[in-house]
């Protein structure tokens, strides 16, 4: 704990990894955990694909509307930590998560890995929709098409500007923190493979994660981890 303050403090440029753990303590679910979005449903990756939206729009909007959107959620302390910390440091937040939370706290260099549910768009036009719209409907009345949110689903790639940002980002930091994720989803996790090698890496997760290279491990709860920094 006492490392990572310092390590903070003694950073230039520092690369926060975020994941579903951050938006937990938001009241916002993970995906795979005892109660995460996916437990006890059946089939939940195909009604978060690319096929189920092209195949059955209105089965993947009434998912996406009912299980995905939280619009009440405010940023916890992990969010507003980071925000702080952004106004004294050099930092970039690089989050799978898609509730634009991070922004909402005051980060203003978010890079949305697998985009974000509050940017939408039709798909026949591309004129971009608010988030506030698509919850009434998912049918662009001006030209009749089909709108979707601006994220990254099953069987889509992640979109080019968003690695290449990314990338850019971790080849530059000083400090890497990964915070919130089991670290096992590709290609985020594969992220940490183009730092530059003298970064020190640190990760804050109530369980231990993994990785092929030295780093320090916090196996904690990151609200408690954070609100002592």
């Amino acid at each position: 704990m006492n490392d990572l303050k310092e390590a903070i403090k003694q950073a230039n440029k520092i690369v926060f990894l975020t994941g579903a753990g951050v938006s937990v303590p938001s009241g916002i679910p993970d995906y795979r955990s005892k109660n995460g979005l996916y437990a006890g449903m059946e089939s939940p990756e195909y009604m978060l694909s690319h096929t189920c939206l092209t195949r059955e729009p209105d089965k993947f909007y009434q998912f996406v509307k009912e299980n995905m959107y939280y619009p009440d959620a405010e940023p916890n302390m992990i969010h507003t930590k980071m925000a702080e910390i952004s106004q004294q440091k050099d930092v970039t937040i690089i989050t799978q998560n898609i509730d634009g939370l991070h922004e909402k706290a005051g980060t203003k260099k978010v890079i949305n890995f697998h985009g974000s549910l509050y940017h939408c768009y039709c798909q026949k036009c591309q004129m971009s929709i608010s988030a506030e719209t698509y919850l009434q409907s998912n049918i662009h009345e001006d030209c009749l098409g089909i709108i979707r949110p601006d994220v990254v689903l099953y069987e889509e790639a992640i979109q080019e500007s968003a690695i290449n940002q990314s990338l850019s980002a971790i080849r530059h930091a000083d400090l890497i923190v990964i915070v919130g994720t089991s670290f096992r989803v590709s290609p985020f996790c594969n992220l940490t493979d183009y730092r530059n090698k003298t970064a020190q890496i640190f990760a804050v997760n109530k369980e231990p994660i993994f990785l092929p290279y030295s780093f320090e491990m916090i196996e904690s709860d990151a609200t408690k981890v954070f609100a002592e920094i």
